[in-house]
């Protein structure tokens, strides 16, 4: 009698600990699936507890009657075992109960994953394009672009032989220069695809991940609850910088995000068709990507030219610049000396083309060649320019073209023709560049 009551102590003790362990406390602890801060995360969460409990249930009945079974027909207490083969009608019972269960968790089940597919009645769309290794948005009703990458303090701290400390750094290799900003209450849809391999949008506290293909258009939606900041990364071995392109959301209130358009040089625009917004993702696509470039194993391929990396570089070392890449020329072409053309372009070198070609400019042949050598760089200014803006299409090798300001690409084109002792003195004015974009 005292063993079968320490027996009966002992699986309530352990169901004890499983509730503890399934309350959403325990999951500061990484020891439950967090609940999100969307509308639909909270919905997954619940099947997640619900199916949750249905398995304790289920495992307090199977092994309790195992462990009764055991304690009270053992071989010590003279217990004859039964002889028999089956029992139809026990079979019968333990197999549609199961079935039964099954059907029960599939209706929830279901609906949850339906309202994931519905995304009409968006109020604002986003399209998000993944890239070797950062992220493209584009604000569909608002006319703001830019691109997110890995912060300088993890790219400068990730480095081999940096020497530097990653728990010294908030946030290592989740930190972004510029996160993606999303208003509260607020029903978003979001476009997602690829400039180049296969990528996967994934932001755990909204509950759902998709994949970023190339040529293909993915939708999902959000309506985030709370105001905070939401990191997350892509889920999708995307190339040897995949570990280096996170996602970071910055959630704001309605009238805060108002304030970050106007600040942005943004606009108010009504909502526009989805039909329209789905054209405007494919289009992007259909110029800049060719059907041998559409797998994961693109990354093998050989550029000739500045291969974006996150903003990785050996020879950055802090945040500096970082911004300052991505602001428009101080004045017309007139202004736009070569000095400061260079020292533009070293840093968007640095921060777009090092990781593949090296600050050195010697590259990695040959999946990266040396652009000291290139007959790109040593060649024509047009066939140079050429080949930064569109690429080249079935290598690893990104058309900055739709990433870029024309400042940039102006900039990091004319570092590439007069560094490492080439001195072509060739000057590319942003002009030039517009003038290759059809602006």
């Amino acid at each position: 009698m005292t063993k079968t009551l320490r027996a009966l102590t002992g699986r309530l003790t352990a169901a004890t600990l499983l509730c503890l362990v399934a309350s959403p406390a325990f999951a500061e602890l990484g020891l439950n699936m967090t609940e999100g801060v969307s509308s639909y995360s909270r919905e997954v969460y619940w099947l997640h507890m619900l199916i949750f409990w249905i398995c304790v249930a289920i495992g307090i009945v199977v092994f309790g009657a195992m462990f009764v079974a055991m304690i009270k027909h053992r071989k010590s207490r003279g217990h004859e075992p039964a002889k028999f083969t089956h029992n139809a009608k026990l079979e019968a019972v333990w197999t549609t109960i199961p079935f039964l269960i099954l059907v029960a968790m599939a209706i929830p089940a279901t609906k949850t994953l339906i309202a994931m597919e519905r995304t009409g009645g968006f109020e604002m769309t986003v399209k998000v394009t993944g890239y070797q290794w950062k992220w493209g948005y584009d604000y569909v009703d608002k006319n703001i672009s830019f691109i997110s990458k890995l912060d300088a303090d993890s790219n400068r701290v990730r480095q081999l032989g940096s020497g530097g400390d990653p728990y010294s750094v908030d946030h290592y290799l989740l930190n972004v220069d510029k996160p993606l900003v999303l208003p509260v209450d607020t029903k978003i849809r979001f476009l997602i695809t690829s400039g180049d391999v296969i990528h996967s949008w994934w932001v755990p506290a909204f509950g759902w991940k998709r994949d970023a293909i190339p040529g293909y258009v993915n939708e999902a939606w959000t309506r985030i609850d709370r105001p905070g900041t939401y990191r997350g990364q892509c889920a999708e071995l995307c190339g040897r910088g995949h570990a280096f392109m996170p996602i970071v959301i910055k959630a704001v209130s309605k009238d805060e995000f108002k304030q970050w358009v106007a600040d942005q040089g943004g606009q108010e625009e009504a909502q526009g068709g989805g039909q329209q917004a789905v054209a405007q993702a494919e289009g992007s696509q259909a110029q800049n990507q060719e059907p041998s470039s559409a797998s994961t194993g693109q990354a093998a391929g050989g550029p000739e030219e500045g291969q974006s990396g996150a903003g990785q570089s050996e020879d950055e070392a802090s945040g500096e610049g970082a911004d300052e890449g991505h602001q428009a020329a101080p004045g017309g072409d007139s202004e736009w000396t070569m000095e400061e053309a260079m020292e533009r372009g070293k840093t968007v070198y640095t921060q777009q083309c090092a990781a593949c070609h090296q600050p050195n400019g010697q590259g990695m042949p040959p999946a990266f060649p040396s652009l000291v050598d290139s007959q790109i760089v040593h060649g024509p200014v047009d066939g140079h320019l050429d080949r930064v803006v569109n690429g080249k299409p079935g290598t690893a090798m990104q058309p900055f073209g739709k990433m870029l300001p024309p400042e940039d690409i102006a900039a990091v084109v004319t570092y590439e023709r007069n560094a490492w002792g080439i001195d072509s003195g060739d000057l590319v004015k942003p002009t030039d560049v517009k003038a290759k974009l059809g602006q």
